[in-house]
């Protein structure tokens, strides 16, 4: 057995494969042992598992059975959303050099509008952006018109004659206003009230105040949010 141990030690030490090891008994009563047995002669007294001995820049890895196959890596994901304190990061929505012109062109005037009305005024820029991208003489297909997209409805509810919903100081006041009489009537829910100045009050009041399941406003609102977010407006 003793010569077992000590034989299996010198094949270990060697940079070579082994697996079975044979044993033979000649007639002068020497044993011999091998893992390449010359003839039949030798019998096998142990079986093992292939062992793969690789010298690697002056390392010696070993691999066992199944496991002597290279490491694959997986492949690098592909999503490009990545964690940003433990949220995806928000995306950045870029500004034209027009909007980004008349936006400190109209600042002031935002400003007062929020202290006169108590809002917010990153939510204000927010929704000037959304709404025209500060374009003063912006008209939507539905008639909407001005930097806060005025509804002719809207623009006499707050005291804007329709010819003046381009003027930047009006549409500001009064779509701030609008704006915060949302905000008191859906109780400081701010997805609410972006989401009725988008669809109407009575859109949300109709789905029980819920944001509408409209394309349109439910994008509004998310919009809204991720340029409050990124503060990219």
């Amino acid at each position: 057995m003793h010569k077992i141990i000590i034989f299996l030690a010198i094949l270990v030490s060697y940079n070579f494969a082994y697996a079975d090891v044979y044993k033979y008994v000649d007639p002068q009563g020497n044993t011999h042992y091998t893992d390449e047995p010359p003839n039949k002669k030798y019998k096998r007294i142990i079986r093992t598992k292939v062992i793969t001995r690789v010298r690697n820049k002056g390392n010696i890895l070993g691999k066992l059975g199944k496991f002597n196959q290279p490491y694959i890596a997986p492949p690098a994901s592909k999503n490009k959303s990545y964690s940003f304190r433990g949220k995806t990061k928000p995306r950045r929505y870029k500004i034209s050099r027009r909007a980004a012109f008349n936006k400190q062109k109209y600042s002031h005037l935002i400003t007062q509008a929020a202290k006169k009305f108590r809002l917010s005024e990153d939510l204000l820029h927010a929704v000037i952006q959304t709404e025209s991208a500060y374009n003063p003489t912006a008209v939507s297909p539905a008639g909407a018109v001005g930097l806060m997209q005025l509804m002719p409805a809207t623009a006499r509810r707050y005291g804007v004659k329709a010819k003046d919903r381009k003027d930047p100081r009006q549409s500001i006041n009064a779509g701030a206003n609008y704006l915060r009489d949302l905000l008191r009537m859906f109780k400081g829910n701010r997805n609410l009230a972006v989401a009725g100045y988008n669809a109407g009050e009575g859109a949300v009041r109709k789905y029980k105040n819920q944001i509408p399941p409209y394309r349109e406003t439910q994008n509004y609102v998310k919009k809204i949010n991720a340029l409050l977010r990124s503060r990219s407006y």
